[in-house]
């Protein structure tokens, strides 16, 4: 065998995928009794029409990113439904902030659309400058110059204290909700960045959802790699480090346990202190209904940003970052069924994905906060309620090793990580060791469904490796 990935999600399959058809022998070892990762979709246990995206059900990032852009997702049978609003804002006492995928109806709504468009209009109009640069390898030279100069100015303000110059409450809210993403601190760069890049996707592309669940695009890439002779082994975890050269996508601290001792001295406590961020719980629902929302414009929102203003937001993320639990958390919510109407069972139930901002590690079971804040703006929520599906942040790692203390980022959300990767190396995607590489989110350029931390590993390790320096084309024809 040429190559071994461990682990299958969307990065570890993008490198297996490009090592597959650059002509090299390929297996993909999986621990968990599914592939896909983060991108798994899996059945309820008592109402089995009705599936659950297990980490990730929202994909921007799908549309947007080179890699899948080349491997063209949709010539694979890969439906993205893309709503007309991207994400909605419920805020308390005043109607809900929207981000249409139209940029002028959301202007048109908010209290000051001027200061939204200054601040987005030049990034959605450029979005593949745009997402060139926060998607690059970050050691090569910007791929569009007059992007980059476009970022600088913004991610600097709204990374700062200057995020007071986005003018209104509303607004203000909408943003913060998209910087929440990073689950770190506001403002700062690494937030602001996100922020930027996710609401430029809102208004360029859209907030697509994979219709039949996120399964959907981790199918396409291992239908690809069977094509192209790959080995694919399930329920095998990785304890010892395998022959020839290994792609690990995977949290970095799994290095320790597997090569133990023979690790160099100076990695191995580089990796001992390795910090992994906040965590998120899950609480996934089944409801009986449409949720009755207090905003009717909120019932088309199949992206939901539950943390309240700007204010709230930013206390709560302070709070969590402290290792504290926020009175009102951060939370994200998603109903894949308004664009995949598939997803509804002939009961009428359907399903609703949330996440909730949590300290590191949290054992605490957020079932309940999230249904109270689903009340604050929707009476009656409960009421809807037929199943709960809640794994504490503690817990999450037990389906998805690399969520270590519920750290969906993997560590890597933090400006630090996303410019080096764990540790301070030119080429972040290589390690010390021989002929292994990372290719995990913990890697530039970061998390997201993506493929790039992949993309990336693959083509340092086939040069180095196999002396291989152009890529194969990722073609279906």
């Amino acid at each position: 065998m040429d190559v071994t990935v461990v682990g299958s999600g969307p990065n570890g399959l993008a490198a297996a995928v490009i090592c597959a058809r650059a002509g090299l022998s390929v297996r993909v070892v999986e621990a968990q009794p599914t592939f896909g990762g983060g991108a798994r979709t899996l059945p309820d246990p008592e109402f089995g029409g009705v599936s659950h995206d297990i980490c990730s059900a929202v994909h921007p990032l799908a549309l947007a990113s080179p890699f899948f852009a080349e491997f063209d997702l949709r010539s694979r049978g890969v439906t993205l439904a893309v709503p007309e609003v991207s994400y909605g804002n419920p805020l308390p006492g005043r109607p809900a902030a929207i981000g249409y995928l139209d940029i002028d109806r959301t202007c048109a709504e908010l209290s000051d659309g001027a200061s939204w468009r200054r601040l987005l209009g030049p990034l959605s109009a450029d979005c593949d400058g745009v997402v060139g640069l926060l998607l690059g390898d970050k050691r090569s030279l910007p791929p569009s110059i007059p992007a980059a100069l476009r970022i600088a100015p913004r991610l600097l303000a709204q990374g700062s204290p200057a995020w007071t110059t986005l003018a209104g409450e509303d607004a203000r809210a909408l943003s913060t909700g998209v910087a929440a993403h990073t689950i770190s601190r506001m403002p700062s760069l690494v937030s602001s960045g996100a922020g930027l890049m996710l609401a430029t996707l809102a208004h360029a592309v859209g907030w697509p959802v994979p219709v039949g669940g996120s399964q959907a695009i981790p199918d396409a890439l291992l239908a690809d790699l069977r094509a192209h002779g790959g080995d694919l082994v399930l329920g095998e975890e990785i304890t010892s480090p395998p022959s020839g050269v290994v792609l690990y996508d995977t949290a970095p601290t799994a290095l320790l346990g597997i090569y133990g001792d023979s690790l160099p001295s100076g990695y191995a406590r580089t990796l001992r202190r390795y910090k992994y961020g906040p965590g998120v719980a899950k609480v996934d629902f089944v409801l009986s209904g449409e949720i009755p929302w207090r905003d009717p414009r909120l019932a088309t929102a199949a992206t939901l940003h539950m943390g309240g203003d700007r204010a709230t937001m930013a206390r709560a993320e302070k709070e969590i970052a402290a290792g504290r639990h926020a009175d009102w958390p951060m939370i994200l919510a998603a109903l894949p069924h308004l664009c995949d109407p598939g997803r509804v069972d002939p009961q009428g139930r359907r399903p609703l994905w949330t996440y909730a901002h949590v300290p590191s590690g949290s054992p605490v079971d957020m079932a309940e906060t999230v249904i109270e804040v689903f009340e604050r703006f929707a009476p009656g929520f409960r009421d809807l309620v037929l199943a709960v599906r809640s794994v504490p942040a503690a817990h999450l790692a037990d389906h998805n090793a690399n969520l270590v203390g519920g750290d969906i980022g993997v560590g890597g959300n933090n400006m630090v990580s996303a410019l080096t990767g764990p540790a301070l190396r030119w080429d972040p995607w290589s390690t010390p060791i021989p002929q292994a590489y990372l290719c995990s989110s913990a890697a530039p350029p970061g998390g997201g469904v993506h493929g790039m931390a992949g993309y990336y590993a693959a083509r340092s390790m086939l040069r180095r490796e196999f002396g291989i320096t152009e890529l194969p084309s990722l073609s279906p024809r």
